[in-house]
């Protein structure tokens, strides 16, 4: 009996310490107007996709605006998601196909974990970019995961895909892109 009201005190205590840190990250304010702009408009289809700057695996340094003038597929997943898995293979089939001018960028969300062993697994070849502070997934107000962007080589966000897509997807949107 005692276990069981010591298992529930813990229990309790958890869940409210992940209440208090999920409102007191909600009520933070952004650093700057601007800030809140580039927030607002970062998830809207035809505005300027927000610039980050991440490392990969790798430890190389990937700006988004460096990559002006090339089509970019940004996707945003984590190693415990599972429609993430069904996606990754495609991905790396697509990666294969497409020409110079045009990338993949897939920011993980969870660095933390084995991502190292993931690629590993899933033997991926395109730059995954580790966001190690959350910043570009909440810049980018992703809710959920897989979610992907598709930006032209002039650094607008032309389409977003929430979910699992396939390679046909892929092609298709990229297609789409000038």
């Amino acid at each position: 009996m005692i276990k069981k009201v010591i298992a529930a005190v813990v229990l309790v205590t958890l869940l409210t310490v992940a209440i208090v840190q999920a409102m007191d990250k909600k009520t933070e304010a952004p650093e700057t107007t601007s800030q809140a702009t580039v927030n607002k408009e970062g998830i809207s289809i035809g505005a300027k996709a927000p610039d980050f700057e991440l490392k990969t695996l790798t430890g190389e340094t990937v700006k988004l605006s460096d990559l002006k003038g090339k089509k970019v597929m940004l996707n945003f997943w984590a190693t415990w998601c599972g429609p993430c898995k069904a996606e990754m293979p495609e991905m790396e089939q697509f990666s294969k196909q497409i020409g110079d001018d045009t990338v993949i960028l897939a920011v993980n969300i969870d660095p933390q974990l084995d991502v190292q062993g993931f690629v590993d697994e899933y033997k991926l070849t395109f730059p995954i970019l580790l966001d190690a502070e959350d910043k570009v997934n909440e810049t980018y107000q992703i809710m959920a995961i897989p979610t992907t962007y598709f930006i032209d080589s002039k650094g607008i966000i032309q389409n977003k895909f929430p979910g699992t897509m396939k390679l046909a997807d892929m092609k298709d949107f990229t297609k789409k892109l000038n």
